[in-house]
Formats: C-alpha cells, structure tokens, sequence
C-alpha cells in the first residue's frame, strides 16, 4: 500500500479542516442540515468542496443522509457527509427538522467555534449550561475543505455517509486527542486555539481515511481500494511520483511487473481509468498547483507536468478547466483576494 499517495493527493488538493460548532442536544432533539453546497460560501469562502463532520463527545444519537437509512453513533464516533449531501442528526432515528440558515448567517464570534443547543427544532446559539451529563448528546461539529478540480480522485471513492466508530481504550488514538483538544477550546477559548483545531481536525481526516481503508472489503474496487493492491497502488505511487516522466503504457507495466493488458484492466477497476488517462488528469492537478502557488510560466509548468509544448499542455488543460492556463490563474488569484477579505 502506498500511504505516500494518499499524502500527496490530500497535499494537492488542499484538504482544510475548521471546527465550527459545539452542540447540546437536551431531551428529544433534531438538526436538519442543507446541502453543503448552499452554505459553502458562508462557511468557507472560496472552498470547491465542502465536507460536514460531527463528533460525538458524549451520549447518543442517529446519523443519516436524507432518505437514507440512519446509523446509530455512540460516544467518540465520527460521520462524516464526504459528499455534501443534506442530512439530519437527531436524538431518534426517523426525525426530520427545518432546515434553519442561522447558524451559517451569524457574525463570527471574537473566536470559534458557536456554542448551539437544540432542544427539539429550536436552536439557541448560547450555552445552556456546562454540565454535560444532562444531555442527550454533545457533538463538536465543523466542515473539510478541498479543491474538487481540476482532478481529485479520493471524493468518488468516499460513500455518502462515512461512520468511523471510536476504539476501545484508544488512548493514543487521533480521534480521541481531537474530541480533549475539542472539548478544551471551546469551554476555555484561548489565543491560537482556531488554528489547533483546523490542523487537528486535518489530522483527524487522514487517521479517518486510513480506518476507512482498513475496513474496505476486499472485493470492493475504487481508488482507495487501489492503493491497497500490490500492483495498482505501486503504480499510482509511481505516476504520483514522478508525472513528469515520459511514461507510456509498456513502460509502467515493466516496472510493476504485470502484462500490459493485466495491467490496463486491474488499473481501469480500481480507479475508473486507464493509467494514461489518469496520469493525463493527475498532471493537470499538479499543473493546477504550480499555476496557483508559484510565478513560474505557463511553459515552464508544462515541461516540468511531462509536455513538450505549450500549447500542448493549454489544450489539455482547457480541456479538464475550461480555461487556458493563464486566465484559470488570474481567476484563482482574485478567487484568493477575496477570500482574504473573510
């Protein structure tokens, strides 16, 4: 298995975790969410993907994607919603709420994250009271953040509803040094506690993603999946590695040691693909972070991605984008100006 592949794609993409909301529920209690896209803009400014996560710190409660079947969470469980679906968390399974904007619309706090209790529908965005045996459930809440373009090839491996369940005595497991740190800032908030639970939170993800693919059964095929297969996951790592070589189909299939044919089938199973397609994609991913992190030219970046001409590289570019290279970057840079302004 490759873990390094798995790095440099969340490294790519530009994973960013925020924690945002501490919630009580007391009694019976709902929380109907919209889907992630309507509240994108309000909750992190210029992010392509957003993902919702709760983490239940105390007692218990029902997770689910609306119209879906709900999942019961118990204390230091995660869910996750990795493909921005609308969904609902409540203190009973089959509940449904109002979705309530509120929440999103509110002036940020001096620092994160909101205290809200629900009691019921209704939501009180204060704290009731600090004793947490008397709830039903507390949940620290917030969202992830990636680029879903020009190619981000972990989303579509991830279900609508991801439950990763706590580990028994854990004691030095992410999950629970998150749910301290969680539980810490946001009773006691103090300087540089924001930017702890963001980097937690990110941690978190990643430990996340490595249960989920521990617990992948063997039969099923997608891309993380693939970097679990001995053939497949060592040649993501090579084209992840090094995209800018000049790699053709026979090439890769002597170094991982397959038939070309066997090795064009396995690759196309597990990600949906053929490997030169992919590393086409996956080279426009890197293309897209050079052209935003850097000043290098256009026809320096293509060379540096594996083309010999520019415009080679803008129409392949273009084709992924819809823009040429050099406009994509002037919208990326005024995207970033005014997402600065937040």
């Amino acid at each position: 298995m490759s873990q390094d592949t798995l790095s440099q794609v969340l490294r790519s993409v530009r994973l960013r975790g925020a924690v945002f909301y501490h919630v009580e529920g007391s009694a019976r209690w709902v929380s109907e969410s919209p889907p992630a896209a309507e509240v994108a803009a309000l909750i992190m400014p210029g992010v392509e993907h957003v993902m919702a996560y709760h983490v239940l710190t105390h007692g218990e409660c029902w997770a689910s994607v609306i119209g879906e079947s709900p999942v019961a969470l118990r204390e230091g469980d995660v869910v996750i919603f990795p493909r921005g679906d609308p969904h609902v968390m409540s203190s009973e399974p089959g509940m449904r709420g109002t979705v309530d904007l509120t929440p999103y619309e509110l002036p940020r706090p001096e620092q994160l994250p909101f205290f809200a209790s629900r009691q019921g529908e209704s939501l009180s965005m204060s704290r009731l009271d600090r004793d947490s045996e008397r709830h039903a459930a507390t949940l620290v809440c917030g969202f992830f953040g990636c680029d879903a373009n020009p190619f981000n090839p972990l989303l579509a491996s991830l279900p609508h509803l991801l439950h990763v369940p706590a580990r028994a005595g854990a004691d030095h497991d992410w999950i629970a040094h998150f749910i301290r740190f969680a539980l810490s800032e946001s009773t006691d908030k103090r300087p540089g506690g924001e930017a702890l639970l963001e980097r937690l939170s990110e941690a978190m993800f990643v430990e996340l993603m490595r249960r989920y693919l521990e617990a992948i059964p063997e039969e099923q095929s997608n891309w993380l999946a693939g970097l679990r297969d001995r053939h497949v996951g060592r040649a993501l790592a090579l084209l992840h590695q090094r995209p800018g070589e000049a790699w053709t189909i026979d090439r890769l299939a002597d170094f991982i040691g397959l038939s070309r044919s066997a090795l064009h089938e396995r690759f196309a199973r597990f990600t949906g693909h053929a490997p030169m397609h992919y590393l086409a994609k996956w080279r426009m991913q890197v293309a897209a972070g050079l052209l935003r992190q850097s000043s290098a030219s256009v026809a320096s970046i293509a060379l540096e991605v594996g083309y010999e001409s520019e415009a080679a590289f803008s129409r392949a570019f273009r084709r992924e984008t819809g823009l040429p290279p050099a406009t994509w970057r002037r919208e990326q840079t005024r995207l970033a100006e005014r997402e600065s302004l937040y």
